[in-house]
C-alpha cells in the first residue's frame, strides 16, 4: 500500500531529487488514493480529493508535516459519491467535481456537510460517466470528460468525448460543444487543465485503462470554441522523443512556459518547454 502523502519539489528538481517538504500523517486525512491536486494561487490554498472518504480537503499553500486541512467538505448533504477529481475557480469562489452523470459545484469556502450550490445533470447534458474536468473562469466555461468506464475498451465504437459547458450551467443544460471522434484521437482523458488567457483546454490521453503500455497516448490541446471531430491544436505524442508511456496528470507553469506531465508507468514527472502554447 502506498504511503499517503503530498510531496513538494523545487521547480528545477530532476532525477532522484528529494522533496522540499511533505504533508503526511493522520491529522491530514489523506488516503492512499489521491488522483487530483489543484493549487489556488489567489488564496494560496491546495485542494485535494479523498475519494474513499468522499471528501474534498483544502490545505494552506505552505502546509507541511502532519498539518490538518483548513477545511473539509464531507457529509451526506454534499451528495459526493467519490470525489475523485476536481477543479477550483478562485475568481468566482467555486469548486467543481465531476461525478458520473453530473457535475457538483460548491462554494470555495464551504466546510463540513455543505450542499452543492449548483448541480449540472440531466439527459440533455450528455453526461454519463464523467470523472475529470477543468474550469476556465475568464472565458466562463467548464470542460468535462470521462476518465474511465466499462464502455471504453479497445475495439468498441464508444469512446470518451470532451464536453464544453457554460460555467454557470445547471440542471438539464445542453453542452455548447462536444469534441470527439477519430480525428480528435480521444479515447480516455485522465486529467485536464485550462489556460484562460488563450482559451486552451489541455488534456492527458493515457490510453485504455486495462493496458499497461497503451497505444496512441498524447497530451492534447483544444480551444474552448472547438466542436465536433477536430484534432488537437497542439499535441505532444508518445513517441521516443516525448518519453511518455502512460500520462495521467498535467499542470501548467505559464511563467516559465512549461507543461508538466505525471506518468504513472514511469513514476515520474516530465517537464516540457512549450512556448507555442503560451
Amino acid at each position: 500500500m502506498a504511503h499517503p502523502q503530498i510531496a513538494t519539489f523545487a521547480r528545477l528538481a530532476k532525477e532522484n531529487s528529494q522533496p522540499e517538504r511533505l504533508i503526511a500523517g493522520q491529522k491530514t486525512f489523506l488516503s492512499r488514493t489521491m488522483h487530483d491536486i489543484r493549487y489556488d494561487a489567489i488564496h494560496d490554498e491546495m485542494l485535494v480529493t479523498n475519494p474513499f472518504a468522499r471528501a474534498i480537503l483544502v490545505f494552506r499553500g505552505g502546509a507541511e508535516g502532519e498539518e490538518a486541512p483548513l477545511r473539509v467538505i464531507q457529509g451526506p448533504n454534499t451528495l459526493m459519491g467519490g470525489a475523485d477529481r476536481l477543479d477550483v475557480d478562485p475568481v468566482h469562489n467555486e469548486i467543481f467535481v465531476a461525478e458520473g452523470d453530473r457535475v457538483l459545484v460548491y462554494a470555495r469556502e464551504a466546510n463540513g456537510d455543505a450542499a452543492p450550490i449548483r448541480i449540472l445533470q440531466g439527459p440533455d447534458t450528455q453526461l454519463e460517466r464523467e470523472g475529470t474536468l477543468s474550469v476556465d473562469p475568464i472565458n466562463n466555461v467548464i470542460a468535462v470528460s470521462p476518465d474511465e468506464g466499462p464502455t471504453v475498451r479497445r475495439g468498441t465504437t464508444k469512446t470518451a468525448m470532451l464536453k464544453i459547458f457554460n460555467r454557470t450551467d445547471s440542471g438539464n443544460a445542453k453542452p455548447r460543444g462536444v469534441i470527439g471522434g477519430p480525428k480528435s484521437g480521444i479515447v480516455r482523458i485522465n486529467q485536464m487543465q485550462s489556460y484562460p488567457p488563450k482559451g486552451w483546454i489541455v488534456a492527458t490521453q493515457p490510453g485504455l485503462l486495462e493496458e499497461q503500455h497503451p497505444e496512441d497516448i498524447f497530451i492534447g490541446v483544444w480551444h474552448f470554441t472547438d466542436n465536433g471531430d477536430v484534432p488537437p491544436r497542439f499535441k505532444i505524442g508518445g513517441g521516443p522523443k516525448a518519453g511518455l508511456v502512460k500520462p495521467r496528470g498535467v499542470a501548467l507553469n505559464p511563467a516559465n512556459k512549461e507543461l508538466l506531465v505525471a506518468d504513472m508507468r514511469l513514476n515520474s514527472v516530465l517537464t516540457f518547454y512549450f512556448p507555442e502554447m503560451f
